[in-house]
């Protein structure tokens, strides 16, 4: 498996989201294939955390691409996105779900009595199988303990592409920027 350098990450954001289905995330024994994302546009996009410029949560999203910013949903779940685009974009892919791999046993140690399937099926689910949160925020290429790689299963060619998740009416819930195999 080959980690994957920040130049791939240094593109607008719907090029990027798409291309990281199938690539395999990796946190110390466990693994799972990236099968859903979402794209988040920054400061042109009302449905990012972005959008109204940077602070101390988003100063994360306007820096170097190839970083996690990892943030705190309702105060319970931590949720994983990968900064995208140049300096100062503010562009973020949220990891919304993964097929799990490896180390499913810790997996479900982690996320208690259920289903395989829903072991890493949703954003917060995902961080707490893979046992990470605020920890991993920074520099994912170069130090991160959980890092995104690509073991040479292509992206799909034609993706679904559907509106995201729990975004209000006044939050452009009508972009098309899930996306899943």
């Amino acid at each position: 498996m080959i980690d994957l350098a920040s130049e791939f990450y240094d593109r607008p954001v719907l090029d990027v989201a798409p291309q990281l289905l199938n690539k395999v995330l990796i946190a110390g024994g466990r693994s799972g294939r990236i099968v859903e994302v979402e794209a988040y546009g920054g400061e042109d996009d009302p449905g990012s955390h972005a959008w109204r410029g940077p602070t101390p949560r988003t100063e994360l999203m306007f820096g170097p691409a190839g970083h996690w910013y990892m943030y705190l949903s309702y105060g319970v779940h931590w949720c994983a996105n990968v900064v995208v685009s140049s300096l100062d974009t503010a562009a973020a892919v949220l990891i919304r779900a993964v097929e799990p791999l490896a180390g499913i046993d810790e997996m479900r140690l982690a996320r208690g009595k259920v289903r395989d399937r829903d072991l890493a099926n949703g954003p917060g689910k995902l961080t707490k199988a893979f046992g990470f949160g605020q920890e991993v925020n920074g520099d994912l290429v170069a130090t991160s303990a959980v890092r995104i790689c690509d073991d040479g299963t292509r992206p799909p060619t034609r993706p679904a592409c559907t509106p995201r998740v729990g975004l209000s009416k006044d939050r452009a819930p009508d972009r098309l920027w899930r996306f899943t195999p």
